[in-house]
Formats: C-alpha cells, sequence, structure tokens
C-alpha cells in the first residue's frame, strides 16, 4: 500500500482499513492526531451510505459552491424573513428541490 493519502476507500470497511493504518503509522509519533482521528474521523464514512452516484457529486466542492449559490440566490429573491423559520422552510424546500432532481434525474436547476 502506497502513502495512505493516495488510495480511495471504496466503502466504509475500506476507510475503516485506512484508518487504523493511520493510527498505527502515527499513534507513536502524533499520537494526539492519531486519537483525534480514531475518533473523528469515523463521522465521515457515513458517506458510504449514499447511492455512489451521490458520492460521486459531493466529492468535490463544485457541486456544493453551486448548490450554496443556489440557496443564496432564492433567499435573497424572498427578501426579508418574518422569522428564522421561514427562511429555513425556503431554505429546506430549495434542498428537497434539487435533491429530487439528484434521485429522479430530472432537471429543474441546472447543478
Amino acid at each position: 500500500m502506497g502513502g495512505l493519502h493516495q488510495d480511495n476507500a471504496s466503502d466504509d470497511a475500506a476507510a475503516g482499513e485506512l484508518l487504523r493504518l493511520f493510527i498505527v503509522k502515527y499513534s507513536q509519533r502524533a499520537s494526539k492526531l492519531a486519537a483525534w482521528a480514531e475518533t473523528a474521523l469515523p463521522e465521515g464514512f457515513t458517506v458510504f451510505a449514499l447511492p455512489e452516484d451521490h458520492r460521486r457529486k459531493t466529492r468535490i466542492s463544485d457541486v456544493l459552491e453551486r448548490l450554496n449559490k443556489e440557496v443564496k440566490r432564492r433567499t435573497k429573491v424572498a427578501g426579508l424573513f418574518p422569522n428564522e423559520g421561514s427562511c429555513l422552510r425556503l431554505a429546506s424546500a430549495v434542498l428537497m428541490e434539487i435533491s429530487e432532481e439528484w434521485e429522479t434525474g430530472r432537471v429543474h436547476i441546472k447543478m
């Protein structure tokens, strides 16, 4: 196995093995880092529960930046909100619309 930074895990088991190797490698010379990685990084493995095409879309920040831009655009058009809940409802509706497009392939918003 080459440098750990070059390896990509295909599932949570592979990610867990890469994490285990990382912890073994750094437990002596960077014990705080290894301890942090052991507790914090497994939270990120939840991405493996997503369908592969969704994971591909979240792998790079371009899609996330576009997603944030679309939420900002739609909330800006609405102007002032009477309360935090109304803003949250609009942002949630925008995200649900985009999610539906991802799931069904129907294009509502170009990503």
